[in-house]
């Protein structure tokens, strides 16, 4: 059984009545107004339609970005309402307080909590839908509802034959009662979640049908694109006569907006305008050369505040007999994803239509709120497909631009930004100079200092104090798998007026690269293998599976001639994840990654297919900033600015993946991030121990 939250609070179980049909579903709001409900379905809730054709439709709160959460919180709902997979479809779910995710509280796609956050909830909705059908079916049966079954779509009574379809059941099942605790399946029962169902997402996709923020047309829209001032941080002084071509432009403060006929033409007529910028006064010292020494002089003068520390590690360490002290540097990255952000908007004195690739369809209608001066209930989100999101999407700039623009010049425009404007104005993964100290004594971890000097993403948005730990600093750098009983664990806030964002995976992609590189750096002082090594130190049994799995898969005791092996782990995001690389030196200096073994423990697997092809694609993505990724400032002007000099792992480049899944009844774990943190420490470990040259600043390529 499972209870149901408490009605007081935020999310709760109701059924309302909707154009006849049932309408169950675990909400934090009433069903929205604006959720559209066709004439020929019955809504079972704010999360399932059931058409006439006996269609199921599934409302996904969270945004599809690849990743498939189209599917996998499709399947959560249909195991518990007992469906036919092959009728299943979704569809984006609108902006709306009954869509957000009970584990973040919000209606937003980011950490790695989609499935972590709607398993009990969406199987809870789907339950109670079921029981209701189930009542229904059984009072027109004459019956017990403990008399009758649900399966397939088609609930039926063995003793008397009867059988009637959901679709028949549903206006009358609206009327039932809602079960406070309706029954759950058990895991043995289940034959929907675990298993690798077809994406429902992908046929729209092969057809060329699926439509992202760049693909919307709406009736009398104009096409626009942004231009940003050259450097970071500029704002427009003035702006010249409207250029041939243009049909307005729009000064939105921190950028312009350049309409026309077609986004090719809005394209030739925003190079043409004649803007004078203001540059900041941070302009002369956002410069990368600039930022890395101030993290110098911040590791050794800046003002630490602890993120963590238990026993002490500075005596620890004063007393080991022997000593590691490393720093490593990573860059700013930009986030890239293939379809740059574009948003449509359509302003009217009725209120605002956003037509948006976004990961948090909530904070765009906030923002567009804003802009326009409306309530939050006057502005209706229809979010898109994404062409990739990688935390990019998170974020409202292009959402801001494309509102302004219309409110201004009164009609639907559509922003597009240039693939360099996207590149030049990111909120980039924050750079990091992070120094770690290790004690080592009898060929044991005795004492552990780790210092990160990074801008802080939090404090930037206003959302942590001056001095006070940002979690996404110092992720990867705390809660370590690892017994360490004299640790101190301290975070250093640089000032660099670059914006910075939640990049994939965010601080684990900074800490991970040093701890684990770090932990092979101890090994050799200690005369130890690696393995070995992290055997000895984690405290988790859930690390030491995958270490042993994954190492037991690369032949990590028999490495190929001339090819050197490299290991890290990441317990991050409710996962666990050991990675393998192998590596070689096909020319003086030249890194080739020729394989990466994989294993992960990420809890229940819901759909195992599309959790390996997500740590499949975050070993690629995290690949290609190990060994290319990087964005440099000179005097506010970032580089690069397209793909052109932005190099990515293309199938030339990319290594052999290989995945091991291990079988776990645990709570799911995230599996959109985990697969990156591990790769670089992996590659760069694999690197020293085949050249004996210790690599520590990214990129390695």
């Amino acid at each position: 059984m499972s209870t149901l939250p408490d009605l007081d609070r935020r999310t709760f179980l109701t059924a309302v009545a909707v154009g006849g049909g049932l309408a169950v579903g675990v909400l934090g709001d009433a069903l929205p107004a604006r959720a559209g409900v066709p004439a020929t379905s019955s809504a079972l809730g704010a999360w399932v339609r059931i058409g006439a054709d006996e269609s199921v439709t599934i409302l996904v709160g969270a945004a599809e970005m690849g990743q498939g959460v189209f599917t996998s919180l499709a399947q959560l709902v249909a195991e518990e309402l007992e469906v036919d997979w092959a009728r299943v479809r979704s569809e984006a779910a609108p902006a709306a307080a009954v869509y957000a995710n009970p584990l973040t509280h919000a209606q937003l796609t980011g950490g790695s909590t989609s499935v972590r956050g709607y398993f009990d909830a969406l199987r809870t909705a789907g339950a109670a839908a079921r029981e209701m059908l189930v009542a229904a079916a059984a009072a027109r049966f004459g019956v017990a509802p403990g008399a009758c079954v649900a399966a397939r779509g088609v609930v039926t009574c063995p003793s008397t034959g009867a059988s009637a379809r959901y679709g028949a059941l549903a206006a009358d099942a609206a009327r039932r009662p809602v079960p406070t605790a309706p029954a759950l399946k058990p895991p043995a029962r289940w034959t929907t979640i675990g298993r690798s169902v077809p994406r429902v997402d992908l046929p729209a996709k092969v057809r060329g049908a699926a439509v992202y923020g760049i693909d919307v047309r709406v009736p009398g829209m104009l096409h626009a694109v942004v231009r940003h001032s050259p450097m970071v941080g500029g704002t427009v002084a003035s702006v010249g006569p409207r250029p041939a071509g243009a049909l307005g432009v729009v000064d939105c403060g921190d950028a312009v907006v350049v309409a026309a006929a077609t986004t090719w033409e809005a394209m030739q007529a925003a190079r043409g305008l004649k803007v004078t910028w203001t540059a900041p006064p941070t302009t002369s010292a956002t410069t990368s050369a600039t930022i890395s020494a101030q993290a110098r002089s911040l590791m050794t003068a800046g003002p630490a505040v602890v993120a963590e520390s238990a026993g002490s590690a500075t005596a620890a360490i004063a007393a080991s007999t022997r000593t590691v002290d490393a720093t490593y540097e990573l860059p700013y990255l930009p986030h890239a994803p293939m379809e740059p952000p574009a948003c449509t908007a359509s302003v009217t004195a009725a209120g605002c239509e956003l037509w948006a690739p976004t990961q948090a369809p909530g904070l765009a209608a906030a923002t567009a709120a804003g802009i326009c001066g409306l309530t939050p209930d006057k502005v209706t989100v229809h979010p898109t497909m994404l062409g990739g999101g990688l935390g990019r999407k998170f974020e409202n700039d292009f959402v801001a631009h494309a509102v302004k623009a219309s409110k201004a010049l009164k009609a639907p425009v559509k922003v597009t930004w240039p693939r360099e404007e996207d590149l030049g104005h990111d909120q980039y993964r924050p750079m990091a100079l992070i120094r770690v100290r290790a004690g080592v004594t009898a060929g044991r971890l005795t004492g552990w200092s780790h210092r990160i000097v990074t801008p802080s993403i939090l404090f930037q948005r206003g959302w942590v104090p001056d001095g006070a730990v940002d979690s996404q600093s110092v992720d990867g750098a705390v809660d370590l798998p690892y017994a360490l009983p004299d640790r101190l664990v301290e975070q250093v806030r640089h000032p660099a007026a670059v914006p910075v964002g939640f990049w994939r995976s965010v601080g684990n992609s900074l800490n991970c690269f040093a701890v684990e590189s770090a932990l092979d750096e101890v090994a050799l002082a200690a005369g130890v293998d690696p393995l070995a090594l992290r055997l000895r130190l984690v405290d988790d049994p859930r690390a030491a599976a995958v270490l042993t799995a994954v190492t037991s898969a690369a032949g990590w005791s028999r490495p190929p001639a001339g090819r050197g092996l490299g290991l890290a782990l990441t317990r991050s995001f409710g996962s666990y994840v050991a990675l393998v690389a192998q590596v070689a030196q096909p020319a003086p200096g030249t890194v080739r990654v020729e394989r990466v073994w994989c294993a992960a423990d990420c809890g229940r697997l819901v759909n195992p297919d599309t959790v390996d092809a997500q740590l499949t694609g975050g070993i690629l993505h995290g690949l290609s900033a190990t060994l290319f990724g990087r964005t440099t400032f000179e005097r506010g002007v970032a580089s690069p600015r397209n793909f052109d000099e932005l190099r990515v792992v293309r199938m030339a480049d990319a290594p052999v993946v290989s995945v091991q899944l291990l079988p776990s009844t645990a709570a799911p774990g995230g599996v959109g991030e985990p697969g990156v943190p591990a790769v670089a420490p992996a590659v760069a470990n694999a690197w020293a121990r085949l050249t004996g040259v210790r690599r520590r600043s990214l990129p390695l390529g």
